[in-house]
C-alpha cells in the first residue's frame, strides 16, 4: 500500500482533529477527497484488501470528529455501493466518482441555498448571525447583493472566535458588519429583523445541533418575535437519529477556555467546553436547504430521501453503514 497516500490521509485527519480544517461542509469535503486520494494510489492485490484499507481510512477520518454528522455522511455517500463492485478497478472508479459527486453537489448546494434563503430576508433588514457558516453567509451575502440587507451583526462565537472569520469575510465584501460579544445577543435582539445561522446536525425531529450559543440566540429571537432561520445542506441531516440514536455533544476540554500552560491560575476549578448545543424545532421558523425552504418538522422526509429509505426503518441499514467505521 502506498505509504505517501496514508501520510496524506492522516495529515487530513489531523487537520480536522485540531480544527485547522473546520466547518461542517469543509470537513466533509476534505474526508471525501482524502478517500478518493487513497483509492487512486492504492496498489494492493485483492478487492478484500482494498475494502479493509478503505474501512480503516474511514475509521481514521470518522474518529477525528465522531459527533459531526456532515463528516459521517460525507464518508458514507462517498463509499456508497463501493463494496458491491467485483473488481479493484471497479471499486476505485466508483469511489472516486462518488467523491467527485459529493464535493460538486455540496458546492452546488450552497448556490441553491443562497438563492432560496435570500428571499426570506426582507428589504432593508439587519441580520444577526453566529459562528462561521458557509451556508448562512451565502444567504446573507446574496441578500445583500439583492439589496435586502443593510447591516449584519456577528457574534464573536467563543472560545474559537469563528465570528472573527465571519466579520472579516463580510467586511472584505463591503457588507456593513458589527461584531458583538456572545452575551450581548439579547441586548441587541429587538434591533434585529432576522437571525440567520448554519447547522452542524439536523435531527429527525427537526432539532438543530450547532455551535454553542445558538440555542440562546433562538430563545432570545423567540422572545422578541424575530424570525430565526437555519441554512443547511441536506447531508447535515442525521439518519442515525431516525433510528433512535442521540447526538453526542463533544466536549473539547479546558485548553480552549483557559491557558493549559498556567494551571495554577485556577486551582480546584473544573471546566466544561461543549462545542454544540440543541435548538428545539419550535424556535425555528424554517430550514433553508438546497431542496427548498422547509419546516423543521419535515426533517424526516429529507433524511428518507437522501438515504433512499422508502419503507419502514430497518436497523440493518444502520448496521450496514457501521461497517465502514470499525474500531481502530
Amino acid at each position: 500500500m502506498n505509504g505517501e497516500a496514508w501520510k496524506r490521509l492522516r495529515k487530513t485527519a489531523d487537520s480536522i482533529s485540531d480544527m485547522s480544517i473546520r466547518g461542517a461542509g469543509k470537513i466533509a469535503r476534505a474526508a471525501a477527497n482524502a478517500l478518493a486520494d487513497l483509492a487512486r494510489d492504492w496498489d494492493g492485490q485483492s478487492p478484500e484488501d482494498l475494502l479493509a484499507d478503505i474501512s480503516k481510512a474511514a475509521s481514521i477520518l470518522h474518529e477525528t470528529r465522531p459527533s459531526a454528522v456532515s463528516l459521517r455522511n460525507g464518508i458514507l455517500l462517498t463509499l456508497r455501493d463501493v463494496e458491491k463492485q467485483d473488481s479493484i478497478d471497479g471499486m476505485k472508479e466508483l469511489l472516486m466518482m462518488r467523491s467527485d459527486e459529493f464535493i460538486s453537489s455540496s458546492h452546488l448546494a450552497l448556490e441553491k441555498i443562497s438563492q432560496f434563503g435570500a428571499k426570506r430576508i426582507r428589504k432593508g433588514s439587519t441580520v444577526l448571525t453566529h459562528c462561521n457558516s458557509s451556508a448562512a453567509l451565502s444567504v446573507i451575502y446574496q441578500a445583500f447583493k439583492d439589496g435586502r440587507v443593510d447591516e449584519v451583526y456577528s457574534t464573536e462565537s467563543r472560545p474559537w472566535r469563528q465570528g472573527h472569520i465571519t466579520a472579516r469575510w463580510l467586511a472584505e465584501r463591503e457588507v456593513p458588519v458589527t461584531m458583538i460579544v456572545d452575551s450581548a445577543v439579547r441586548h441587541f435582539m429587538n434591533d434585529m429583523d432576522i437571525v440567520c445561522v448554519g447547522a452542524d446536525t439536523i435531527t429527525a425531529n427537526g432539532a438543530v445541533i450547532n455551535k454553542i450559543g445558538t440555542s440562546q440566540l433562538a430563545l432570545a429571537a423567540h422572545e422578541a418575535r424575530t424570525p430565526f432561520i437555519v441554512c443547511a445542506e441536506t447531508y447535515k441531516f442525521s439518519m442515525e437519529t431516525l433510528m433512535g440514536s442521540l447526538v453526542e455533544i463533544e466536549d473539547r476540554g479546558p485548553k480552549e477556555v483557559a491557558d493549559p500552560l498556567e494551571p495554577d491560575d485556577f486551582p480546584g476549578v473544573r471546566f466544561k467546553n461543549p462545542v454544540f448545543d440543541v435548538t428545539p424545532p419550535e424556535y425555528i421558523n424554517s430550514i433553508v436547504t438546497e431542496m427548498g425552504v422547509i419546516s423543521p418538522y419535515m426533517a424526516t422526509e429529507i433524511i428518507r430521501g437522501m438515504f433512499q429509505i422508502t419503507g419502514p426503518i430497518s436497523m440493518e441499514r444502520g448496521n450496514e453503514d457501521h461497517k465502514w467505521f470499525r474500531e481502530m
